[in-house]
């Protein structure tokens, strides 16, 4: 995989995560406002909806300790390459600057222009 597809996956992992909290203090707010509505079938939702926010939680914290980690590994490796090849790295860093600075500039020359 490549290495801007890691960062979109990490960023809609952890888009993901912040969902589920969401949907979680939100699920958990619900429940609370329905804690007054008697009945059997109630209760029973009740239940059934604890359980399944539970679940989520569990899978929730799995899914978060992998972003972290694949995080971490990305920042090493990213080091260990530096730390191996800092002219290529420079290199790098100066031909990004560069195509930045083109595209920015041919952006205000377009706006000019208009």
């Amino acid at each position: 995989m490549s290495s801007n597809s890691n960062q979109a996956a990490t960023v809609t992992r952890e888009k993901l995560v912040e969902d589920v909290k969401v949907l979680t203090k939100d699920v958990q707010d619900l429940l609370k406002a329905t804690a007054s509505v008697v009945g059997e079938k109630a209760a029973e939702a009740r239940v059934k909806v604890e359980e399944s926010l539970k679940v989520a939680q569990s899978k929730l914290a799995v899914v978060q300790d992998d972003v972290k980690a694949r995080g971490r590994e990305a920042v090493a490796v990213t080091d260990e390459y530096v730390r191996d090849n800092p002219w290529s790295a420079v290199g790098i860093a100066a031909g990004v600057g560069f195509l930045l600075g083109l595209g920015f500039a041919a952006g205000t020359f377009l706006r000019r222009r208009d």
